[in-house]
């Protein structure tokens, strides 16, 4: 059993500086993987930014501390926040085996790899500069600091673009490659398990429909608008039966709701709105692909819940989850998908359904945190 101290102070996307309060934390990416490790025998402690914690007290299985940030208009909380406070914790806490990290270019990552070095692992999900102020404080850090001053502790890409990327300027970038991971466990409660200890017991998922689903905030760059026209050709092409789900809301809801009467599809594309986990994923897992048309994102943990759930996925090849998508054929990776794309997902549904099923343990948050803990072995031995 080992202790693990996981900084991540921003657990959700906000896209304005105004973060919209939750009241849980218990469906954000980073605390999925703090119970694969706590699956796994370990102590987990969770460090997040104060912007971040839940509206509701609630009760975790592990350590949760979240710490004050400041200088805000420097150090914005929705994409860089400063915490204080976590150069002095680390100091007065050495019992931590291993420090996880969430991204180089970040003042929470310098100060472990500066504190902590031989016990820092930095996970790291960018490809490419940090857009802020026109790239240059991402081209600075990246060459000075991460260069220089972080060049001691081990890198965990969450992607192979991210690899190929951070490799330029640090050495220690593992050949180990580990995504998001899902709580499948948490998966098994939604849907029910079958079987016996003699023939094996498997997760139940619903039967396939005749339907689509999009999980996304409902915003300009996640092009849902390109998702509702496509699907309109689609329609048209003979699958008057086929219905299209939207998880989510934002700014361009209304917008999108007009394109929908435009076409004539009010009773083919149903708004769902906001749903938590226990009410979206029954709804992807009950669909023969979820659809994603983003311009800008890197990891999306929407892709790998729809996959943990055995449905494919249609996407562009922005998200880094393109390019395991395309090796393992778990759906369609290809830019200006059309409905060629959908026919083609619902013709072969089987066989990409079986691979992802075949895929999910992989992104198991347990499976995850095993990997984390192979890397850390490997850097004791290097």
């Amino acid at each position: 059993m080992s202790s693990v101290l996981i900084i991540n102070p921003i657990l959700y996307t906000s896209e304005t500086n105004k973060i919209p309060r939750t009241d849980s934390i218990k469906d954000t990416m980073i605390y999925a993987l703090c119970m694969g490790f706590v699956r796994n025998g370990h102590n987990v402690t969770l460090i997040a930014a104060q912007d971040y914690a839940p509206v509701r007290e609630e009760s975790y299985p592990f350590e949760v501390i979240f710490m004050r940030t400041v200088w805000h208009r420097i150090f914005m909380p929705r994409c860089f926040p400063y915490m204080p406070g976590l150069r002095s914790y680390l100091r007065r806490h050495r019992e931590y085996d291993m420090v996880i990290a969430s991204e180089i270019f970040a003042p929470w990552s310098y100060t472990a790899a500066r504190v902590c070095p031989d016990k820092t692992i930095v996970w790291h999900e960018l490809a490419a500069h940090n857009n802020m102020l026109h790239r240059i404080p991402s081209v600075i850090w990246y060459n000075t600091v991460a260069r220089c001053l972080m060049r001691k502790v081990r890198v965990v890409p969450r992607s192979e673009a991210a690899a190929a990327f951070v490799r330029q300027f640090m050495r220690r970038v593992s050949d180990t490659v580990i995504d998001h991971g899902v709580n499948l466990e948490k998966l098994d409660t939604i849907f029910g398990r079958e079987g016996t200890q003699e023939t094996g017991v498997k997760t139940v998922l619903p039967e396939k429909k005749k339907q689509f689903a999009v999980v996304s905030q409902l915003i300009g760059r996640k092009r849902i608008d390109r998702i509702i026209e496509v699907f309109a050709e689609f329609v048209q092409k003979g699958y008057e039966e086929y219905k299209l789900y939207i998880i989510g809301s934002g700014e361009k809801e209304e917008q999108l709701r007009m394109l929908v009467q435009e076409k004539q599809l009010q009773d083919r594309i149903v708004f769902c709105g906001q749903m938590t986990h226990a009410q979206l994923l029954p709804v992807v897992a009950g669909s023969e692909a979820l659809l994603v048309y983003t311009s800008k994102d890197n990891n999306m943990v929407s892709i790998v819940e729809s996959i943990a759930v055995g449905t494919p996925v249609v996407t562009t090849s922005v998200p880094y989850n393109a390019a395991y998508i395309r090796r393992e054929q778990l759906g369609i990776a290809e830019d200006d998908w059309t409905e060629e794309a959908l026919i083609k997902i619902v013709e072969d549904n089987g066989l990409y359904r079986q691979n992802c099923l075949r895929y999910r343990r992989k992104l198991s948050n347990t499976f995850c945190a095993e990997r984390f803990m192979d890397v850390r072995a490997s850097s004791e031995g290097s």
